[in-house]
Formats: C-alpha cells, structure tokens, sequence
C-alpha cells in the first residue's frame, strides 16, 4: 500500500473508484456462504495465521516508510524516529501520488502483486478446502491490514487520524479512501470468520 497524507479530515463516506465500496460486502457475504455448514479451523491454525497476519502487517508498514524514505517524501528520516514523528505533523499534504517516482510507483506495484500471491499461498497451504482457504485469505489479509496502519502509527504517527485519506492499492488503478474505511472492512472480516468458526470448532 502507497500512503498519501491529506490535513482535510472531513469525513468521506465513499471511497473511489466506486467499486472500492463494495468491499463491505465481502464479510457479509463471505459469512452467509459459511454460516450453514461453518469452518473446520482450529485456534491453533487461526492463531498462527494472526502472528503471520500481524507479522507481514508490519513489514508492509515498514516498506511503506522506506518509500516515503526514498521519494524524499518522509521529513526527518535520517534521524531517530523521534525526529520522524515530530516532523510528520508537517508534511506537505499538496504532495500527491503523481508526484511519487515513476520507477518506485512500478516496484509498488509488483509489490502489491507479490503480496497477494503469499497471501494466496498461506491459505492453500493452511487448509485443504476452498471454504476455510477463502477464510484464511480474508483472515490474514484482515490482520495484516490492520497491523499495517497499527505500525504506522507506531513508528511515524501516521494516520493521526481515522479520517487521513490513503492509496489503497495501485492495482489496476490508485483506490483511495479514508483510513477508517479499510479498518472497518478488515474489524468486520475477523468477526465474519470468527461467528463462521464458532465455538464448536475451535474458537
């Protein structure tokens, strides 16, 4: 994910494309497909995959940083990451995604390639079913979303707030919404695979 700052923090109910709004339909759905027959996966598998949800979580973060970094985007960065958090209040919001290298916005995206792929490969390799694959997938990319903004303001203080818009992906166009918009994707998908699990298999 490329992050872009913005100090205008009125809220935005949608996100853009418009496309990229009917990702709050993916819990909902994916619960009603499991809720029936539900899922075959043990604590132990879920807990796992939310060490290498928050794990990989935190490594996108990093990643992000070290664009910022890179594309002289990241005020303070070669000091501490003290300097980095005092300096990030700021940023110069005028400072657009069209003006993020060329050659760095392709890596990104090969990047966010990648990251799909490994998410896809845990899921095949946690369960044997497409059912429990397809909930492996939304559980870690669930966690691994939220560990994402969770490092960011760990190491950077960013977002400062919920309302901070974000590029989302690149792929196959810049999908941009506000912070508060993926977490609540992301909050819902973890209930969704949780209340399809249930008690009675492990959770």
């Amino acid at each position: 994910m490329t992050t872009s700052m913005n100090t205008d923090m009125r809220f935005q109910a949608f996100a853009q494309p418009w496309w990229v709004n009917l990702l709050i339909l993916i819990p909902l759905l994916a619960y009603l497909a499991w809720r029936r027959k539900g899922l075959e996966l043990t604590r132990r598998q879920l807990l796992i995959l939310a060490a290498y949800g928050l794990a990989f979580g935190f490594v996108e973060a990093s990643v992000v940083v070290y664009l910022r970094a890179a594309a002289g985007l990241l005020p303070g960065y070669q000091g501490t990451l003290a300097d980095v958090q005092r300096s990030v209040a700021g940023y110069d919001p005028s400072r657009s995604l069209n003006q993020f290298p060329q050659s760095l916005l392709t890596v990104e995206s090969l990047r966010e390639a990648a990251t799909m792929i490994m998410l896809l490969s845990i899921a095949f390799l946690a369960a044997p079913r497409s059912r429990e694959r397809w909930a492996v997938f939304l559980w870690t990319f669930a966690l691994w979303d939220i560990a994402y903004y969770g490092g960011l303001w760990a190491t950077v203080r960013w977002p400062s707030s919920l309302k901070e818009l974000d590029v989302l992906f690149l792929i196959p166009v810049p999908w941009v919404a506000q912070v508060w918009y993926p977490l609540l994707v992301s909050g819902l998908t973890l209930l969704a695979v949780a209340r399809a699990n249930g008690p009675k298999r492990g959770w």
